[in-house]
């Protein structure tokens, strides 16, 4: 279908994690006709990745396309949807989506209000002069504010710096579960309790406030091709499939092209494949003009950041920039000795090439090699950003094992090194308040702000080092009883804030291979916590537990029980054992010591000291004394 520009709005939605995106997405979809009558569609249809199901958070962001007829007018309008991560590890995502739009729907809960994610986004989207609509969502919720809430978003936008346009910002209550959306909050409250009332209005919204595609883009169909490519997707029988926005001129399938960035050597290559968006499909086009968000395949080389343009007269756009790095794993070749029993890739040439074409894709991620060539550096932007990467590439079956996350430094000019620093929120009961700070001031964070909530929760804020957030979130539920919530974004960088404290507990190292027995754990379970039962397989210098005491215990916990012929009045009674410690992949990365390692196979997660033979490691542990 050719598409006039004047007929064609590209739009991101943005909003911090859990504010209701995708079911907001959901709603536009099912109400302007995507699905037929009757069809059965999942919750979140966007949300594809397993991983995304699991854990209820976008990772990837997502296009679809909807067509949509106002009342009066005869041709209907294409609206191009994207649905952005609300996570902050995930903010790379949302900073090239954002080149992709001429505007953005932010979503704000109508109880939380804006929160440090949302601040992140909306200063992304303000910086590009983009059209901002506001969508106070969760207006059904029993302690919703949307009065106060609309005053706080007021002031967000005023202290990021918005112009008097964008400071005029439409205005709608939703209740996206219930597909409602109003202009009057009194007109949707009520449609909410008649259960009558629809989601049209916010299309009515985008088509009214969000500029179509440029001047210069939508009458550049004569100027050289320049398309930007923001998103790789794979499919299984054309290969690699680039996804961009056309900035300038038309493309049309079978073009002759070159492709690269600017100052580096340029590729040639021509347009075998070339698809627009339509509800939840690509479809085959023929043409395609200056404003439009496209997917092309043919070429297998084509990175994220690339220009796609014409080989005559090629003008290379600015290559997309994103936040640095805050935080880097070492990756190496699993050596241990149950290496090779699960997964399919082992190799250190199987772990090069994954994590380079993760970082082609991934413009986030940093990836370079080591000293030695079965280990790389890899940086990315958090915690859950590492550990979604770990977690897809042991499902991919990977086998590897991942050290102690570092803190990434910036070299100053004058001075030393600067760390990252975190904007921190934490909303929590009062009777917690005192373990909060305790817990936040010991890795040295500063209190920036403390709000009442209300009679019984308090909201403080601080600025901590990213480093000192590292496993911070699991015991933050452990010691408040799941009562808090955090949440955290980037700050920027300060300067390096020293030494935090570190682990409390030593391990419990197995000093042989075998199998786990109960008699064995029977008596080592005093000492600490174990991380294995009976029957599982264990090798020697893999950690089965947590010490008790600081220092690294060796156990035996594969001894099995001397038999005799001997009977006993006791031989009858059954050993009771606690169950064993589990970990995810966060988890575990967020536990290990600076000398272990975390083995990560498609079937397990296991943690083990980096040098396995005994003898060995106390003499490394004797020489770092010295």
């Amino acid at each position: 279908m050719k598409q006039s520009p004047l007929s064609l709005r590209n739009v991101a939605i943005i909003a911090h994690v859990d504010h209701g995106k995708t079911t907001l997405v959901d709603a536009l979809l099912k109400q302007s006709g995507v699905f037929r009558t009757g069809e059965q569609v999942d919750e979140r249809v966007l949300d594809s990745n397993p991983l995304e199901r699991e854990r209820g958070i976008t990772i990837l962001a997502k296009n679809t396309a909807i067509y949509y007829t106002q009342d009066q007018s005869e041709h209907p309008v294409k609206i191009n949807v994207v649905d952005t991560p609300g996570h902050a590890d995930f903010g790379g995502e949302v900073e090239r989506i954002l080149s992709m739009v001429d505007g953005c729907l932010l979503v704000v809960d109508a109880a939380e209000g804006p929160l440090p994610q949302t601040r992140y986004v909306l200063q992304k989207a303000l910086s590009q002069r983009l059209k901002p609509v506001v969508v106070v969502n969760k207006i059904d919720r029993r302690d919703a504010r949307p009065y106060e809430v609309v005053d706080e978003i007021l002031e967000l936008f005023i202290s990021l710096g918005a112009d008097d346009s964008q400071i005029d910002f439409p205005l709608l209550y939703a209740a996206a579960r219930s597909g409602v959306a109003e202009e009057d909050l009194d007109q949707a409250l009520h449609h909410l309790k008649m259960g009558t009332g629809t989601i049209l209005p916010l299309l009515d919204a985008i088509v009214k406030h969000i500029p179509p595609p440029l001047a210069g883009e939508a009458d550049g169909a004569s100027e050289p091709l320049q398309l930007m490519v923001t998103m790789l997707d794979h499919d299984d029988y054309v290969g690699r499939v680039a996804i961009g926005r056309i900035h300038r001129g038309s493309i049309s399938r079978g073009q002759r092209v070159v492709y690269g960035r600017p100052g580096d050597s340029s590729k040639h290559g021509s347009i075998a494949g070339l698809f627009t968006f339509e509800r939840l499909q690509r479809v085959p086009a023929d043409v395609a003009n200056a404003g439009e968000i496209v997917a092309v395949t043919g070429m297998e080389s084509l990175g994220v950041g690339d220009t796609v343009t014409d080989p005559e007269t090629p003008r290379f756009l600015p290559p997309l920039t994103v936040d640095e790095p805050t935080l880097t794993v070492i990756f190496r070749v699993n050596d241990s000795p149950l290496a090779g029993q699960e997964g399919d890739y082992l190799t250190s040439r199987h772990l090069r090439d994954r994590l380079m074409r993760e970082a082609r894709n991934n413009v986030a991620l940093r990836v370079s090699e080591t000293d030695s060539p079965d280990a790389f550096d890899v940086a990315g932007r958090g915690e859950l950003h590492l550990g979604i990467l770990i977690e897809t590439m042991r499902r991919d079956g990977y086998e590897f094992a991942v050290s102690q996350p570092q803190v990434v430094l910036k070299e100053m000019e004058s001075g030393p090194p600067h760390e990252p620093l975190e904007e921190l929120t934490v909303e929590v009961p009062q009777s917690h308040l005192g373990t909060v700070m305790e817990m936040v001031g010991a890795r040295k964070g500063d209190l920036t702000n403390m709000t009442q909530i209300d009679d019984e929760t308090v909201k403080v804020e601080f600025v901590v080092p990213a480093r000192g957030l590292i496993g911070f979130h699991s015991q933050l539920l452990t010691e408040t009883k799941g009562y808090a919530v955090a949440y955290n974004t980037f700050h920027g960088y300060g300067p390096f804030r020293g030494s935090l404290p570190g682990r409390t507990n030593g391990s419990l190292v197995s000093w042989e291979s075998g199998t786990v027995t109960s008699h064995a754990i029977e008596g080592i379970q005093e000492r600490g916590q174990l991380f294995v039962g009976p029957g599982d397989t264990v090798y020697e210098g893999m950690i089965v537990g947590a010490n008790s005491r600081p220092q690294d215990l060796d156990v035996n916990v594969c001894k099995k029980k001397h038999v005799t012929n001997m009977r006993s009045s006791t031989a009858e009674i059954a050993v009771k054992l606690d169950a064993p410690r589990t970990f995810t992949v966060e988890q575990a990365l967020a536990y290990i010591a600076e000398d272990e390692l975390v083995e990560v196979t498609p079937n397990h997660i296991r943690l083990r000291k980096a040098i396995l033979d005994r003898n060995k490691r106390h003499s490394a542990r004797k020489h770092a004394r010295a």
